[in-house]
């Protein structure tokens, strides 16, 4: 059995004086659980990134409204399963992500593994950047990288505190506001489908460093609560955890695909959209549902990596997890699809896909990244970009195979 890894915060403990270089996991070590859950839900992302370019009549929450039975019934489905559930994961994971690289790194004490992830903060915000201006401006690295940078500083909060912050920030999440479930016959903005190049590098910056400053507010009760499952090892120890996953899996699932009916059904043009006070409670509603759905997604993944992690062979879910181990690369991948299918002065479909078929082509580019992902597995291949962050992060001058 594994030993228990020492809390976050024993850090100050560490030896300053230790000076091997600091190094990545290697992927023969890494855990089946986060990495399955990443690969799997870069599928929701897709699903929920590629709706919002589409043209209508009328639009509202960024889904065309004249459209098919057919169509209305993906919006239900999109809604209720996917919108607002898959990035809280991401938040989740990478909190998690963050609090094991720091145990991993202890041994060059609070200030060196405050610089060894702020240089990871700065390449997911100069990363971030440029995609947002070249290919989406709906980018999240940047919000990321804002938000690594000052979650450092809570890699030494005692747990009680943790758990304080995740409710305090859920609970901002849940009030009532204004909402984005406003009817329009707009197209998509310049800054989303730019007629030309020059008015893509005008527009979409300041959208950038908007979602960049406030974006990462979204992120901050996964983001605690990751750091919380990492000093635990809970999604890498699932069978040590077995009670707490299933009723996370039942309860956060159950809390997400409920509070998301409203909006869903809304959506859908099942029932009429409500007045603009009414919306104000829904949208708010949706989206801290959404919070607890993604700490289900977690705990269910988990679990099912955990009746998976015997099984061999099992060629699909290590295409699955192999996606996971090169997130970055593969969520990248799918805006380059984006900006050529939709951009105006590229293949400009915004206006000719529909929901359902849009749908298809996310899971079309998702199943190219899942055969991309096992090609770069099988032949022993990082992902480019994780490549770049690992050299920048653990300032490796060169990349080791399988390392």
């Amino acid at each position: 059995m594994t030993a228990p890894t020492p809390p976050a915060r024993d850090l100050a403990l560490a030896d300053p004086t230790n000076t091997d270089p600091p190094r990545p996991t290697p992927v023969a070590h890494r855990a089946l659980g986060p990495d399955l859950a990443r690969g799997f839900m870069l599928l929701f992302i897709a699903l929920a990134n590629s709706h919002y370019f589409l043209r209508g009549a009328s639009v509202l929450g960024g889904y065309p409204q004249d459209e098919s039975a057919l169509d209305r019934a993906v919006i239900w489905l999109i809604a209720t399963f996917v919108d607002g559930r898959a990035f809280p994961l991401f938040g989740v994971l990478f909190g998690y992500g963050i609090a094991r690289i720091a145990s991993r790194q202890q041994d060059l004490g609070p200030r060196g593994v405050r610089r060894l992830l702020w240089r990871r903060s700065l390449v997911l915000v100069v990363v971030g950047f440029l995609h947002a201006v070249l290919l989406y401006v709906g980018d999240i690295l940047t919000a990321y990288g804002v938000l690594l940078f000052l979650g450092v500083w809570c890699l030494r909060w005692k747990d009680r505190w943790l758990l304080v912050t995740a409710a305090v920030f859920f609970a901002l999440n849940a009030l009532p506001g204004d909402s984005s479930l406003s009817t329009s016959s707009e197209p998509p903005g310049v800054e989303m489908l730019p007629p030309d190049p020059l008015s893509m590098i005008i527009h979409r910056p300041p959208v950038s460093l908007l979602i960049a400053l406030l974006g990462f507010l979204g992120f901050m009760c996964p983001f605690v609560i990751g750091l919380w499952a990492g000093r635990r090892r809970v999604l890498e120890q699932p069978e040590r955890h077995r009670r707490l996953l299933r009723v996370t899996a039942c309860a956060g699932l159950g809390a997400a695909v409920l509070g998301a009916q409203p909006v869903a059904l809304i959506l859908a043009g099942v029932v009429t959209t409500p007045d603009r006070a009414s919306l104000a409670l829904l949208g708010p509603l949706h989206d801290a549902t959404g919070i607890l759905g993604g700490f289900g997604y977690a705990a269910l993944l988990s679990l099912i990596a955990l009746r998976l992690q015997a099984h061999q062979p099992r060629p699909v879910v290590d295409a699955i997890a192999a996606v996971g181990q090169r997130s970055m690369t593969c969520y990248l991948a799918q805006s380059v699809v984006w900006t050529v299918v939709f951009t105006p002065f590229l293949l400009n479909l915004s206006g000719t896909l529909t929901v359902a078929t849009t749908a298809l082509l996310a899971t079309g580019t998702w199943l190219t990244t899942v055969l991309l992902a096992d090609w770069m597995r099988r032949t022993g291949r990082r992902g480019p970009f994780e490549t770049l962050i690992r050299r920048i992060t653990y300032r490796q001058r060169a990349h080791r195979k399988g390392v």
